[in-house]
């Protein structure tokens, strides 16, 4: 897991969530409060008040014991606790909500992209397209397969892997593309679509962090082959740990449920009575209880991402004029974003030359939880022990695994910018307040910005 400022992302939700145990989320749209308009006042950091009292941000996940738990009480005390009626209603639920045929509930995001390339027959020898600007699940699903990652750099502006690049890295051995939906923002759709078309390529969505979002009307994880989504604690869609796949194909889902559940017949994937398990196989079941937690989060989920929607166009509104502030930017295409983060990008040279650290150490101090968001993926470690492994030496020329040699083929330059320099998050449930939340976060961001050059000096 990639680290930010010395925590991981995973950590860095969860401080910026317990911030707000006080809080009273009883709509998922609680009120931030105000300490004191920061204006052009001394920051926090120089010994000026802070803008907010962290105890008054937002508590996640929410959890409403009035509504939520009946369900959740019934599978309990039933004793059924493997997967039965409950989780098929909650994939029923979950394909109705996005737009699908079908759905297939597992453990967690990563083994929903690891079933669904599996069962789109990725494996040794193929290579799939992929960007750098992800969570580390996106690129070990394909290691866990026995492909090769290719790594294709981004646009900074969306945060997306930039489609103009995407087909001077195909070669013969390219089987599929991986689009991330990163921050819960839809990438950009007709482009890759077309590409993949061309080029007789599967096209596998990562929204693990795009519940709800939509391109040209259409949610995202149903445009191309297989969608995956992730329901880990942080995510807009919260249940501890868990993930699904949707698809419209059929027999393409019922070889993930045989696959996902001991290799045994299920639907088209059939097999004599008795034989057993009839596919190579893992076991990743959904649980009675986890669903049932879904199903009340799911409740909430449409409302709570018109707000986020809502308050992230309005914050990107109150900052996007601030000098060296520039903010996300969706495609034309995109009807609904879901911000599972609001990013932005932080450009020092208007800051004085203030490096991000310092920027960010002023907006905590100010009361208001931010990160950096990820680390370069393309270079960690993980890619050379896996090259290293017995079964990749089996599987690929010597070439292709040396780690240098890969390393130059994959460089990602503005995603290295991105991740160095100037990638600036703020989390989910930062967006669940009101319009006057927004514009005092705005507030805090131009006091920092004002005083810039007195904040580089106590670096």
């Amino acid at each position: 897991m990639k680290k930010t400022e010395g925590y991981s992302r995973r950590e860095f939700v969860r401080r910026g969530s317990l911030a707000g145990l006080s809080a009273v989320l009883t709509t998922g749209s609680p009120k931030l409060t105000l300490i004191k308009n920061s204006g052009i006042q001394k920051p926090a950091i120089l010994g000026g008040q802070p803008a907010w009292e962290p105890a008054k941000w937002p508590k996640w996940p929410v959890w409403v014991p009035e509504t939520d738990e009946k369900q959740l009480l019934e599978v309990i005390r039933s004793g059924v606790w493997s997967r039965a009626s409950v989780v098929t209603q909650f994939e029923k639920e979950w394909a109705n909500a996005v737009g699908a045929k079908r759905c297939l509930s597992v453990v967690n995001g990563t083994n929903a992209l690891v079933v669904a390339l599996n069962q789109l027959n990725v494996k040794a020898g193929n290579e799939v397209i992929v960007p750098p600007y992800t969570f580390i699940s996106t690129v070990s699903s394909i290691l866990s397969n026995g492909a090769m990652p290719v790594f294709v750099d981004v646009d900074p502006a969306t945060f997306q892997m930039d489609p103009s690049k995407i087909e001077a890295k195909i070669t013969p051995r390219t089987k599929a593309i991986m689009v991330v939906h990163i921050l819960g923002l839809p990438s950009d759709m007709n482009a890759i679509m077309a590409i993949a078309k061309k080029h007789k390529l599967l096209v596998v969505e990562d929204a693990c962090q795009a519940h709800l979002a939509e391109y040209n009307g259409q949610k995202v994880g149903t445009i191309g082959d297989a969608g995956c989504f992730s329901f880990q604690n942080s995510k807009n869609l919260p249940i501890g740990e868990g993930g699904a796949i949707v698809s419209n194909d059929d027999p393409f889902m019922d070889r993930c449920f045989s696959y996902s559940n001991l290799g045994t017949p299920y639907g088209t994937v059939v097999g004599a009575v008795g034989v057993g398990s009839i596919i190579q196989n893992t076991k990743v079941r959904f649980t009675e209880y986890q669903a049932a937690m879904g199903i009340a989060q799911l409740k909430r989920l449409d409302s709570q991402t018109t707000t986020r929607s809502n308050n992230a166009e309005y914050l990107k509104s109150q900052i996007k004029d601030i000098p060296g502030i520039a903010p996300y930017k969706l495609y034309d295409q995109v009807t609904r974003a879901a911000f599972h983060l609001f990013a932005f990008r932080y450009q020092k040279e208007a800051f004085k030359n203030l490096p991000r650290a310092g920027f960010l150490k002023a907006l905590r101090a100010e009361g208001i939880p931010c990160s950096s968001g990820y680390t370069t993926l393309n270079t960690q470690p993980f890619l050379k022990d896996t090259f290293e492994s017995v079964n990749y030496k089996k599987m690929y020329p010597k070439e292709m695994l040396d780690i240098n040699t890969y390393n130059e083929h994959n460089k990602c330059p503005l995603n290295d910018k991105l991740c160095n320099e100037e990638a600036v998050w703020f989390t989910q449930n930062m967006l669940l307040g009101t319009k006057q939340d927004m514009t005092s976060i705005a507030s805090a961001i131009q006091k920092v910005y004002k005083n810039a050059g007195e904040i580089k000096k106590l670096e």
